[in-house]
């Protein structure tokens, strides 16, 4: 009996040591999955805060194209408006040289003398074509910036 004892108090040390050995792994385990977890949730955190940062900054210069669009916005109806006025200056002033033209034509036919009449553009037509411009229009870059 005392065989039978030994025994069985030799095969549950064993057991117990096993058992300890898989409880020291378990809880090697744990921690190990614990860190992990930890170190996950920072990465997240981090992740977070970068993309917080992006989305300041993305805003900002959002705000500044935006700013700068309404700029050139206002500029170009300023120049559309003042194209406007141009346009209706040369209607005016080709109508006044038609008005002259037609004027001459009566001189020239009154008098009987030859007056040289030269034809009247449509300005509208082919602006780019223009004959009547004496000076060259000069630009530059910086003409178009605020």
């Amino acid at each position: 009996m005392a065989s039978i004892q030994r025994q069985a108090s030799s095969g549950s040390d064993v057991s117990q040591g096993a058992t300890a050995v898989i409880d020291e792994r378990k809880r090697k385990r744990m921690l190990s999955n614990r860190e992990s977890a930890r170190r996950s949730r920072q990465r997240k955190q981090k992740q977070m805060e970068d993309l917080t940062g992006e989305i300041s900054r993305l805003q900002i210069s959002n705000g500044q194209i935006l700013q700068s669009v309404n700029l050139k916005e206002q500029a170009y109806v300023q120049i559309e408006s003042a194209n406007n006025v141009l346009r209706a200056q040369i209607m005016e002033l080709t109508d006044r040289l038609r008005s002259l033209n037609a004027v001459l034509h009566v001189i020239e036919e009154v008098s009987g003398l030859a007056v040289d009449i030269p034809e009247v553009p449509n300005p509208l037509m082919k602006p780019w074509q223009h004959s009547t411009f004496v000076q060259p229009i000069t630009a530059s870059a910086d003409m178009f910036l605020n």
